[in-house]
């Protein structure tokens, strides 16, 4: 019996014993294709010896030093690097272990920024319904996803929701994608009217949405508008990429593509592939400087903030995919891998939507194409679903509730960067033979 407490409690869990490329290896010696680099982590595969050998170079040097003493070179190189590839504007890096932490890092910067520049009646957060930022209370509490507030809602921040981009169930059938992203914009003003424009200190929101609702984009000029509606109102925004960034959707930034500048960015996930735990929170100047020039800090910590080996390893990690033109790749095979998903499931019975960018794609399921009707979720067909690919040889993250917070299943397709097209011709064809297990179809 494992010691370990597990996610679940009821599983018993194979164990994992090495790598190769997009494959993981269990101590049977099974390979299975990783079609979702767990949780949208392992960018490079498992068993970049780049990556590795530069973690091991660094430990060879220095393991660890507390940023209450010192800066280290990797940490300072990282940040460099990490600038000189953001959004203009993006000028300081905030560095911790994971998504989560990364979060609550912009959270707290976007309140601080209110009281050290005068502005400490703005104590009014605003993010969207079936969003995820993580499990920390703060960043729990900035998330929609009820399923994971459940329990928790009297521990948690009051935080204002809006509703979230899901054109495929609720965009109006006669509406246009310009006519919906002006109806979330106006939604996100009166939202704002009602707390009271003086009291917002932050928008929050996922710029291409992660495991909640399944790499859904946002309508063309969607976060335009809300830049326009933050700025007018004197309102950050926070964009989190922990998920969607780091060339995940086919450019470094998955704002890029959306034509706007957060005043703060989340990442993590596919900043350092896995090889080392860590995140990062990038700031505007302005928000350091009033921070700088009023409190002088940031009131903000953790013991592992800017550790040398991680920031080693995901300084090899924004090379390898700078010089290997890995980015470029995920968009000619992002491209491939949309064909191939449409050309296996775009008549399926029980395939309602594929939607995402790059190598980043939601695939929902329903009971019927026609109604959009949702399976029972007392089915639990997501989980089936994951149980079923893995015994076809396929890791995938399927999820539950998309539709309302409790019915709707989907997967979420997020390949490593490295993956071959042969390599996406088996992910679609292991994900066809898990869905007819679980559908009958």
């Amino acid at each position: 019996m494992s010691r370990i407490v597990h996610r679940s409690l009821s599983h018993d869990y194979p164990r994992a014993v090495a790598g190769d490329g997009p494959y993981l290896i269990d101590s049977s010696g099974r390979k299975y294709i990783d079609a979702s680099s767990g949780a949208a982590v392992s960018c490079l595969g498992h068993s970049d010896r780049e990556v590795v050998e530069a973690i091991k170079a660094q430990l060879d040097r220095l393991p660890y030093a507390h940023t209450s003493f010192f800066s280290t070179e990797p940490a300072e190189l990282l940040a460099d690097d990490l600038v000189a590839h953001a959004p203009q504007g993006l000028q300081h890096v905030y560095f911790c272990s994971g998504g989560s932490e990364a979060v609550e890092a912009a959270i707290k910067f976007a309140r601080q920024y209110a009281v050290d520049s005068g502005q400490a009646g703005r104590d009014v957060l605003i993010a969207r319904r079936q969003s995820y930022h993580g499990s920390t209370l703060g960043a729990l509490a900035a998330g929609g996803r009820a399923s994971n507030r459940r329990g928790f809602e009297p521990l948690l921040a009051p935080v204002r929701h809006v509703s979230p981009c899901y054109d495929y169930r609720e965009r109006g059938a006669d509406e246009t994608e310009e006519g919906y992203a002006r109806r979330l914009a106006a939604e996100f003003e009166a939202e704002v009217q009602r707390a009271g424009p003086q009291r917002v200190f932050a928008f929050i929101a996922e710029t291409v949405s992660g495991a909640t609702l399944g790499a859904t984009t946002p309508p063309p000029g969607y976060f335009q508008l809300i830049r326009d509606i933050c700025d007018r109102h004197g309102i950050l925004l926070i964009l989190d990429e922990v998920m969607c960034g780091m060339g995940r959707t086919g450019t470094l930034w998955a704002c890029e593509q959306e034509g706007v500048v957060p005043d703060i960015a989340c990442i993590a996930k596919g900043l350092g592939a896995g090889y080392q735990p860590i995140g990062a929170t990038l700031i505007s100047d302005r928000i350091i400087d009033a921070v700088r020039s009023t409190s002088g800090a940031f009131a903000h910590s953790h013991t592992y903030i800017g550790h040398p080996a991680a920031c080693a390893g995901a300084l090899a990690v924004q090379r390898v995919l700078r010089e290997r033109g890995l980015v470029a790749q995920v968009r000619t095979r992002g491209d491939y891998f949309e064909r191939a998903l449409h050309a296996r499931f775009a008549n399926h019975p029980h395939i309602g939507d594929i939607r995402g960018r790059g190598l980043f794609r939601g695939v929902e399921l329903v009971a019927d194409r026609a109604s959009k009707a949702s399976f029972d979720p007392a089915l639990k067909l997501h989980a089936k679903l994951k149980a079923a690919a893995m015994a076809e040889g396929m890791l995938c993250y399927p999820m539950g509730g998309a539709a309302d917070g409790t019915r709707g299943d989907h997967v979420l397709l997020a390949p490593p960067f490295i993956v071959s097209e042969a390599q996406l011709d088996e992910i679609v064809e292991k994900l066809g033979r898990a869905v007819r297990v679980v559908t009958g179809v």
